[in-house]
């Protein structure tokens, strides 16, 4: 299992402050547009999208650790058939509530990526944002997203790396002195370098189409696309 149970409780006390743009996870509400468009730039140009209008219809998206549908929501809004797992339950009845209300149809399930895949569920895009910094066993997890992808899929995965200039921005500076997050929230040691999910993924076929840096600029109060990728990174790979 790839489930860290003192992760899961960490995140399941604040369910209920996923869609408060001002609580703690307004960084995350600050970075998605970031995100949204990366992803849609990636998975239009790999499977040769010139739709304008729902481009993503026909796509079967899942969206791994998916909180309370910061990221779901807006991919099924471009028209992919999305489902959003989590291992937390509170997450998962935060996110339905939140789509339901909105008439959004996202499939939500409180289930592992594991459990998932021996179902022999396969998508043609594979989300894991913010989320492999928080399992038990990257190998593992890793692995089971590639079981869970198409023959001819993508998977966007975007996380912290474990650097020095990490530490002091993403835990002493983000937690500590800023408080943008709750202290706690990241563990330096579990944060991965973009070579430990290279390394296991080579092994599966799966190659680099892109990787890029997220930074952040205090002047515009914004995050955009860099080459510096010492503190959050994207990386695309592709069959």
């Amino acid at each position: 299992m790839t489930i860290d149970l003192k992760e899961i409780e960490k995140f399941s006390k604040l369910s209920e402050e996923w869609w408060n743009e001002e609580g703690p996870f307004k960084p995350l509400h600050k970075i998605n547009p970031l995100r949204i468009n990366y992803i849609k730039k990636h998975v239009l140009d790999y499977f040769n999208i010139t739709l304008d209008n729902k481009p993503f219809t026909g796509l079967k998206f899942l969206d791994v650790g998916c909180g309370g549908g910061l990221i779901s929501e807006p991919m099924h809004r471009l028209g992919a058939e999305v489902t959003g797992i989590d291992a937390s339950e509170k997450n998962i009845k935060t996110a339905s509530f939140h789509s339901k209300k909105l008439d959004l149809n996202i499939n939500y399930r409180c289930i592992d990526t594991i459990s998932l895949a021996n179902e022999e569920q396969k998508f043609d895009c594979i989300l894991a944002l913010e989320v492999i910094e928080h399992v038990s066993d990257i190998k593992e997890f890793l692995e089971s997203l590639v079981n869970l992808l198409n023959d001819n899929g993508i998977i966007i995965i975007t996380t912290i790396n474990r650097t020095i200039k990490s530490y002091l921005l993403a835990i002493l500076g983000a937690e500590y002195i800023l408080r943008w997050i709750p202290i706690g929230t990241h563990s330096w040691k579990k944060f991965v370098k973009p070579s430990e999910i290279i390394n296991v993924t080579n092994n599966y076929n799966l190659k680099v189409s892109n990787m890029k840096g997220m930074s952040f600029n205090p002047i515009k109060n914004e995050w955009y696309l860099s080459d510096d990728l010492e503190v959050n990174y994207l990386i695309t790979l592709k069959r």
